[in-house]
């Protein structure tokens, strides 16, 4: 791909030089005489890379270096410089030169040098993008609302969010704390480090360790490579552990020391690691009544609550709904390529009195179904919305409970009632296998050895 390259030198040969070797490998090259003349050229168009000497009348190439690195600072400089001008060399490069290069200049290493800068330059354009989608995508201003109480879930977010603190995110599932936790990473100095997320009850008790803090080869039959866990993951960053009222005393205790001292080692390993980690944790539960209840340490809990944040739920921030609504329709719509009329002032008032049990999540899988299923030309009213949630409140059909009536043998029937309420108990703990346990009175392990036993899979579940 050709380079718009401005090329400065008070000397006519050196100019028509590097134009003729330049414009045969494809670039455009402009000519300028003197740093006057390029500062002009470079306000009249923009261009990809300044070669310019250092030794000129009047201004000098330094200075315009300086000045190409205020006004253009996305515009790489290389200088070129005279046999032996090696502390012209230095301060080029002390002035934020891409590169450097010795006159009489190479063909090949000129190609080399202003390759590589050409390079350079792209690379620090592509991360200025992917900062800004993930500020779009992440910031604070995505998190929509104005209500009183998310005001004040912002003011705490701005206030903390530089800070090495770790926070706690308490609130009700779908309301939103993982994008918070994301608002918490890119409002830090950490914002360019990782930001790694855990969900602590996606992973089974007996792995969780090895996934925090990695194992060695051959510590359990299976490792057989080492592995590098979460925290190494997020050295530099932040950890988001979330659902962080799910993990067992042992690991509990395990974590405990990592906030308190820094240092873990991996499974199977002898060695001592050290990271430089943030976490953010998250949780659905009441901690301090889990504490209160002894299945939760005190000392972690305060540990993870230096700052504590309280995301209040789509039922006490209504207010906020005409906006949440407005928000997921251009957002889904425009993901969709569709046009669709806003919604009525009936349709929202008529979602207002939903109890909304989902919070912000589920209202944007309503919004999400009513953009799906919208005809050209009709309204987007409350009576698809409505339909659709309908549906979504009352779940899948539950799975028929046989009676031994049939002539078949009782266990397969017990078998069969079994499999029945298990399912039943995940789709409403949303899959969560920690919370459909306590439904049912059993222990994690017994829970996950009857979902083996039964085979029961994924996609029996059908939650959504």
């Amino acid at each position: 791909m050709s380079a718009r390259l401005l090329v400065v030198d008070d000397e006519r040969a050196v100019r028509t030089a590097l134009e003729v070797n330049l414009s045969k490998r494809g670039d455009e090259v402009t000519l300028a005489e003197d740093a006057d003349e390029a500062l002009r050229l470079l306000r009249a168009r923009p261009f990809d890379l300044v070669l310019t000497d250092v030794k000129m009348p009047g201004a000098s190439g330094l200075d315009l270096l300086r000045r190409v690195r205020q006004s253009w600072p996305e515009t790489p400089v290389v200088v070129m410089t005279g046999q032996g001008s090696v502390e012209d060399a230095v301060a080029a490069m002390k002035a934020g030169a891409a590169d450097y290069l010795v006159k009489p200049v190479a063909r090949d290493e000129l190609f080399v040098v202003l390759d590589k800068a050409l390079e350079q330059r792209t690379l620090r354009a592509e991360l200025v993008q992917l900062r800004r989608e993930v500020t779009e995508r992440y910031g604070l201003e995505r998190i929509v609302g104005v209500s009183p109480a998310m005001v004040r879930v912002y003011e705490q977010v701005a206030a903390v969010a530089d800070s090495q603190a770790t926070v706690l995110l308490q609130g009700q599932t779908g309301t939103g704390k993982e994008l918070l936790a994301h608002a918490l990473h890119y409002r830090s100095r950490r914002a360019t480090a990782p930001f790694v997320r855990v969900n602590c009850t996606a992973i089974p008790e007996s792995l969780l360790e090895s996934e925090l803090f990695g194992h060695e080869q051959g510590a359990f039959t299976g490792a057989v490579r080492q592995h590098r866990g979460k925290f190494e993951q997020a050295d530099g960053g932040t950890l988001f552990l979330d659902e962080i009222g799910e993990i067992d005393a042992a690991m509990q205790a395990s974590l405990l020391r990592v906030l308190e001292v820094g240092e873990f080692q991996r499974v199977g390993g002898t060695g001592t690691l050290t990271v430089d980690v943030r976490v953010v944790a998250a949780t659905n539960r009441d901690l301090r009544a889990e504490v209160a209840a002894g299945r939760f340490r005190e000392d972690l809990f305060y540990r993870l609550a230096v700052v504590t944040i309280t995301v209040p739920p789509l039922a006490r921030r209504l207010d906020d709904l005409p906006l949440l609504v407005d928000h997921f329709v251009q957002e889904i719509a425009t993901r969709e390529g569709r046009v669709v009329p806003p919604p009525s002032p009936d349709t929202l008032a008529r979602l207002r009195e939903h109890a909304w049990p989902g919070n912000v999540r589920q209202l944007r899988h309503a919004v999400e179904r009513a953009v799906l299923l919208h005809r050209e030309g009709e309204e987007l009213h409350i009576t698809a919305v409505e339909e659709a949630e309908a549906v979504a409140d009352a779940g899948p059909a539950p799975t028929p409970v046989p009676t031994p009536v049939d002539g078949r043998p009782l266990g397969e029937v017990l078998e069969q009632v079994e499999r029945a309420a298990i399912i039943q108990a995940l789709r409403a703990a949303g899959g969560v296998q920690a919370q459909a346990a306590r439904d049912l009175g059993l222990s994690k392990s017994n829970l996950h050895y009857r979902i083996r036993k039964l085979g029961i899979e994924l996609a029996d579940l059908d939650y959504r």
